[in-house]
């Protein structure tokens, strides 16, 4: 089955109620970590059995045949922090954590700082972090928004490298749909550490009109983890719509991405971020997508969308409002066997 006939039939047919599982198929092993987004539904609908908790996550990630988690550790004390860290070596994966940066004030310091000793302690030597919350031309409304904003970061982030090299832990800020290339790699140059560097998403630039070869090749060099997706599109009115399918279903090169990554980083550890969620539009032929974004070149508006209209595919990209909570859940696991699936079949980061 190729990927256009993958997303049509899964849009014509996921909202069936003879729904097919996995879970009885041994996990295939691949050199591919699991982002915990990757469980977003599930997470949510399972908040009170305490699914995202590290323990539990490593464990059921260990199940998917993931090698690795990514996910927020909070505050813990040394006992709960050994255990975690036991676990992981037990299971022979390994953590990465999720923090946000720091605001200014002094208890939110203080937390910034419990945080990222409690990813020491449990083992996890790379911290993921995103700058903006929003996505840039979702969050902003004029045009001075986007130099404050990154006059901020800067501060924060350089202001946040001592705290980092003091408990060993590398921070990862990802290209969230907020920094273009340029302006992500100035601010990774601009602190010029071991212990700051970037989370590279491999196709988050897409909403900012940028190629995503183009993205992994110009970051790659300061990466130190990398979120791992592939990417459908849909035409819309208003630009087009993306959204993240199992690896080798959508639209990216993801062997040359792998094989550009690992060149700069041959260390590089991959996560899996494969959210199930309704397609994302990026209004790019709206005015308001241009209130930061007017030094964009055109030729990078036309390559977009002549990729879209080229790689489309025939049918509309399934949609979640349409399915019940069961088959949202069965939906974001099958999505999530099939990625790992793939990369084990393709040896895609063997």
């Amino acid at each position: 089955m190729n990927r256009r006939t993958f997303l049509a039939s899964s849009a014509a047919g996921i909202v069936g109620t003879s729904l097919v599982t996995h879970a009885d198929q041994p996990a295939p092993r691949s050199n591919i970590g699991l982002l915990l987004y990757s469980y977003g539904i599930r997470a949510r609908s399972d908040a009170k059995t305490e699914f995202a908790q590290p323990a539990n996550f490593l464990s059921f990630a260990h199940e998917r045949g993931a090698n690795a988690v990514q996910l927020a550790l909070g505050i813990r004390d040394e006992k709960d922090c050994l255990a975690i860290r036991r676990l992981a070596e037990k299971r022979e994966m390994a953590i990465e954590g999720i923090v946000a940066p720091h605001k200014d004030t002094a208890s939110d310091r203080e937390r910034f700082d419990s945080e990222l000793k409690t990813a020491q302690a449990c083992g996890a030597a790379v911290m993921r972090m995103v700058m903006l919350g929003g996505r840039r031309y979702e969050v902003f409304q004029r045009a001075e928004d986007y130099p404050a904003f990154a006059k901020q970061a800067a501060t924060a982030l350089k202001e946040a490298e001592p705290v980092a090299a003091r408990h060993k832990v590398q921070l990862a800020v990802e290209n969230h749909k907020d920094f273009r290339i340029d302006e992500l790699t100035q601010l990774i140059k601009a602190v010029s550490s071991e212990w700051v560097g970037i989370c590279l998403d491999t196709g988050n630039n897409l909403a900012l009109l940028e190629d995503p070869f183009a993205t992994v090749t110009a970051l790659a060099t300061h990466t130190r983890t990398v979120h791992l997706k592939d990417i459908a599109f849909e035409e819309a009115p208003e630009g087009f719509r993306m959204a993240e399918v199992p690896l080798g279903q959508g639209s990216l090169d993801l062997p040359g991405i792998v094989k550009a990554i690992r060149k700069a980083n041959p260390k590089v550890r991959f996560q899996l971020e494969m959210i199930t969620r309704d397609p994302l539009l990026i209004p790019c032929l709206q005015d308001k997508y241009w209130a930061t974004l007017e030094r964009v070149p055109g030729r990078d508006l036309a390559r977009t969308l002549a990729m879209v209209r080229k790689q489309a595919v025939p049918q509309p990209l399934p949609r979640l409002t349409k399915m019940s909570a069961p088959e949202q859940i069965e939906l974001e696991d099958r999505q999530v066997r099939e990625s790992f699936r793939y990369a084990a079949k393709s040896k895609l980061t063997a």
